[in-house]
């Protein structure tokens, strides 16, 4: 327990420039208590004791304002940034070394019975607000941007941007740690398709402006010829 606990606090410090020592994660960062309440309400779970297990998530929700349900999976070296606002469903799982930031959500559709929830692999970084609902697989060492939609299986190595969320790029493996990804940088693929039916639409106006033109100058010909 206190090797694991051990382990989360180095991530914690290696991932958030702000931290300074462990004592100071220990005690003021909410992502690790909420993580701790996770770890005793996980248990009472797997032990039948699902009344005290909901106690105890609820009291760690109202404390940290992160909703785990005792039901959900996480691996090592779990990382929450912030993390006003996430929750994580019942029957969600994710795996190790996994970064999420505030708003997140792990959610399901309601049209599902049973697994209902995402299964998040290992060194995946999930940006604020993102929205991942359903029963599928998020692939190792994927990236979610902020604000994103996703509603369908992401791949190994792949960034997912956008409403609903598409794959934008494919890469190599990080050097080890998922939020080394740069998320200003990446295409919004909903964008470039505005931008692109934008410059189709000036091209067909320029194009009906010349032909509207021509058909004046034509129409005024006529008229002197007459």
């Amino acid at each position: 327990m206190f090797r694991a606990l051990n382990e989360t606090l180095e991530a914690y410090q290696r991932r958030d420039p702000a931290a300074r020592s462990k004592l100071e994660i220990l005690l003021l960062y909410q992502g690790v208590h909420a993580t701790l309440y996770h770890r005793l309400a996980h248990w009472l779970y797997c032990h039948h004791w699902k009344f005290l297990a909901r106690l105890v998530s609820q009291w760690s929700r109202f404390w940290t304002g992160i909703e785990i349900h005792p039901g959900a999976q996480i691996g090592r070296r779990f990382v929450i940034d912030h993390g006003m606002g996430i929750v994580i469903g019942e029957t969600a799982e994710i795996g190790d070394d996994c970064l999420l930031y505030h708003g997140v959500t792990l959610g399901g559709t309601g049209k599902d019975q049973g697994k209902r929830h995402p299964t998040i692999g290992n060194n995946v970084l999930i940006g604020c607000g993102a929205k991942i609902l359903g029963p599928f697989r998020v692939g190792d060492n994927a990236r979610i941007a902020a604000n994103s939609v996703v509603l369908s299986e992401v791949p190994e190595d792949a960034t997912a941007v956008g409403i609903p969320a598409q794959v934008v790029r494919i890469a190599g493996r990080t050097t080890h740690y998922a939020d080394e990804v740069d998320q200003t940088s990446v295409a919004n693929p909903t964008l470039e398709r505005l931008e692109a039916l934008s410059s189709r639409l000036e091209l067909v106006e320029k194009l009906l402006d010349a032909q509207y033109q021509a058909a004046r100058e034509g129409a005024d010909r006529e008229k002197r010829a007459c």
